[in-house]
């Protein structure tokens, strides 16, 4: 279980401060600059906003079933949670705290889904590894999340950095684009508009889960 005496921002920060002290400084560096450069693109000003129709998807989940966005949305509102991948620490402290709140979402009427640009078979092993309750769903090449306008490519740079730490995106993704979306929380009315957006250059930083459910609980 996470801890819920620590708001999500407490535990990212956590992490932060740990790589600082275990990572050396001039490989933080490279991240560092690729952070500064995707902010600096204007990309957080592009993403879909509130107010907008969301896009229609149909993404299958980890055991390989086609979920569609016109049936979740006939059931409930519905939270969106778009994720880098399981080699994300960061995305994985979020997934684990939208699982410890999964139930008050569907007391409410809600649904929840995550998607990412990893492979189906990834997505199976973090729901097992994580006890995920809610569908991981695979969004090849991120074209869905590239509609919501969360997509970057990584820099070549920066693609060398994270082969160096075992993390290789083309296996990962299945593609060899190293295309990633930003994170990003959006909340889907009933009647498919945006009612909440958020998404950050800075992978570091992501919106409270209460913030969504506020969204949500007011559809």
């Amino acid at each position: 279980m996470t801890d819920l005496s620590l708001t999500l921002q407490d535990q990212l920060d956590e992490i932060t401060a740990n790589t600082r002290k275990l990572v050396q400084a001039d490989r933080l560096a490279i991240g560092e600059r690729a952070l500064e450069e995707l902010f600096a693109t204007g990309i957080e000003d592009r993403i879909l906003p509130v107010g907008a129709l969301a896009p229609e998807f149909a993404l299958k989940d980890s055991s390989g079933k086609l979920v569609r966005s016109a049936d979740l949305l006939a059931v409930g509102p519905l939270v969106i949670k778009f994720f880098r991948g399981r080699w994300c620490s960061y995305c994985v402290t979020e997934l684990e705290t939208y699982r410890d709140l999964y139930g008050q979402i569907r007391e409410r009427g809600g649904l929840l889904v995550a998607i990412s640009p990893e492979t189906q078979r990834q997505s199976d092993f973090a729901v097992q590894q994580h006890g995920l309750s809610y569908p991981l769903l695979f969004d090849p090449a991120a074209k869905l999340a590239e509609q919501f306008g969360l997509v970057y490519t990584v820099p070549e740079y920066h693609q060398r950095y994270l082969k160096s730490i075992l993390v290789n995106l083309p296996f990962l993704n299945g593609e060899h684009s190293w295309r990633l979306p930003m994170p990003a929380t959006y909340v889907i009315g009933h009647d498919g508009r945006v009612v909440f957006a958020e998404a950050h250059a800075d992978f570091r930083v992501r919106p409270e889960p209460q913030e969504a459910l506020l969204a949500l609980f007011a559809e």
